[in-house]
């Protein structure tokens, strides 16, 4: 294999040329808290981006909680604003190569990524809202944080062109605020040196300052701060129960909530060791040697010192998530025993989290991506030795055989032996069996809706791929894309996706029905939500052995 990096570029013709509106020609104007703020007018939203929440993390505020940004007299929000930094690398292996030739896989898979390493000046949000909407107008928010494995990513590419329009046509408007947060080790950095200066965390941090900005600032834009819903879609979709269980469910700021409703897209509760376990320390100590701070006696406080160039390219001395490792992220949320006091399914069964209405899905093939990475695999016993290796690393040879025979072998003539299995078992460890699980834990008064996508059973190798649900939420228009945003629109406003008009089909509650609600192809149906039964209960009652 000759490892090559992935092209972040691959994005530009699908995210730039949807995402970056051109041509703008008035300059709406917002008299808010954070000072007066300039924007752009494009096809009816007006558009505010790149507006600082937080002071730039650099120098002595770099791997430090963010400090919210001071009030500026004119801040012009006319451009998207920077990207924070991206590691860039990421492995192509034959077999993710002959998938990301693939544009209609490729702009998908890396929506939101940032075309350019980033700069860590990018504690920035933007609001998107109707054309001439008044200051009283009280708009619900919908607040969405991008995915890309914690790791890579922006809000660059997620504008409101087509959903702000549509939910306004309809009489359902609201405003669309994106968010830009610390990534790898800038945001994510864990060990037991970061634990000791209550450094952990700090993109879950940088998130939770930005759903304060909305507070302070929303009213001034005609928003309604007592009406936001969270979401956000892979990393943003774990990060919304991450926001949702933060601080043992408090999600008040000033002696009101931050936010009255949750949406979930292929992401939720996740089994992680804590952030000074194993895993976190040796991506600690790698960075530190790779950024020759190994011999200091204050490794943070050389980080801190060193250019970014250096600290830049140490934190890609540990393996991206998209590389063999898949999963087993090197830099990801961790309980620290404050801003997260446990795992996040452990918080999820005490009940510690606010009690919103949820919406939560999958994709129906969530981890073929995640399997295109191993390289060598022929038999079984090589399958199982890769788990025990790279991923399950707590687990038993006898705990990863089990689970890999829960699952069927199919036909792998064009992957490698084994690939439908670990598809099977990626997806639903990390994704499908955790949503069922979090399910389960809801007490019965928390309404929630369930769904799966599965718009794309034809798709070669990779089908309903994780992050194909991306371009339909955003800026598709079929039928199916259409009916997806629909149900946004009423959630966003009523904190229920079933529509008042009932112009839409009645989705049931899953405390209900025990239903998932299916985004075929060409049609959506309900679906009962128990398949793979074995698989999730040998998930749900291994925690130990498949922690990551």
């Amino acid at each position: 294999m000759r490892p090559m990096t992935v092209s972040l570029a691959l994005t530009a013709a699908f995210a730039l040329t949807s995402a970056v509106p051109h041509g703008a020609n008035q300059v709406p104007t917002v008299q808010a808290p954070a000072g007066t703020i300039t924007g752009s007018l494009i096809e009816k939203v007006e558009y505010f981006r790149g507006i600082p929440y937080a002071e730039p993390p650099v120098g002595n505020l770099r791997l430090r909680s963010p400090v919210r940004a001071q009030p500026r007299s004119l801040i012009q929000a006319t451009g998207v604003g920077p990207a924070c930094p991206q590691m860039t690398n990421s492995v192509v292996t034959p077999l993710l190569g002959q998938v990301i030739s693939d544009p209609d896989v490729a702009g998908p898979l890396f929506l939101g990524s940032a075309l350019d390493n980033g700069q860590e000046d990018c504690l920035t949000i933007s609001v998107m809202r109707p054309e001439n909407t008044p200051a009283d107008a009280k708009l619900p928010v919908l607040y969405w944080m991008h995915g890309g494995g914690f790791a890579i990513g922006s809000s660059q590419a997620y504008n409101g062109s087509l959903i702000v329009n549509r939910a306004a046509e309809q009489g359902k408007p609201f405003i669309l605020v994106s968010v830009n947060y610390r990534l790898g080790a800038f945001g994510f950095l864990g060990g037991a040196e970061v634990l000791a200066e209550k450094s952990t965390n700090l993109g879950l941090l940088d998130q939770r300052m930005g759903l304060e900005w909305i507070a302070d600032n929303i009213a001034s834009f005609g928003g309604d701060p007592d009406a936001v819903t969270i979401s956000g879609e892979s990393a943003g979709s774990i990060s919304v129960f991450d926001q949702m269980a933060l601080y043992d469910g408090d999600n008040t700021y000033g002696g009101r909530p931050l936010f009255r409703g949750a949406i979930m897209h292929s992401g939720s509760i996740q089994t992680r060791e804590p952030v000074d376990g194993p895993s976190a320390q040796h991506v600690f100590d790698t960075v530190v040697a790779a950024a020759n701070c190994s011999s200091e006696t204050d490794k943070l406080e050389c980080l801190r010192n060193v250019d970014y160039d250096t600290l830049w390219q140490a934190s890609m001395s540990v393996p991206s998530f998209l590389s063999n490792t898949s999963i087993a992220l090197s830099y990801t949320p961790r309980q620290d025993g404050e801003i997260l006091t446990d795992s996040t399914d452990v918080l999820a069964k005490q009940g510690k989290f606010a009690k919103v209405p949820i919406i939560i899905g999958d994709m129906n093939n969530e981890g073929t991506i995640f399997s295109l990475f191993p390289v060598g695999i022929t038999n079984q016993d090589e399958l199982a030795s890769y788990l025990s290796s790279f991923i399950y690393k707590h687990a038993s040879r006898e705990e990863i055989t089990t689970l890999l025979n829960t699952y069927p072998t199919g036909s792998d003539n064009i992957t490698y032996p084994g690939f439908t299995q670990l598809a099977g078992v990626l997806g639903d460890t990390f994704f499908t069996m955790k949503r069922r699980e979090l399910l389960e834990y809801l007490p019965s008064d928390v309404p929630a809706w369930s769904f799966l996508g599965n718009w794309l059973p034809d798709t070669p190798i990779v089908k309903t791929f994780h992050t194909s649900d991306l371009p339909r939420l955003f800026y598709y228009t079929d039928p199916i894309s259409t009916e997806l945003q629909d149900r946004y629109f009423s959630f966003i406003s009523s904190a229920n996706p079933n529509d008042s008009e009932k112009t839409l089909s009645e989705w049931p509650t899953w405390h209900t029905s025990r239903q998932s609600l299916e985004f075929g192809a060409s049609e959506t149906t309900f679906i009962p939500d128990n398949f793979r039964g074995e698989s999730f209960n040998f998930i749900k009652s291994h925690k130990a052995a498949l922690q990551l």
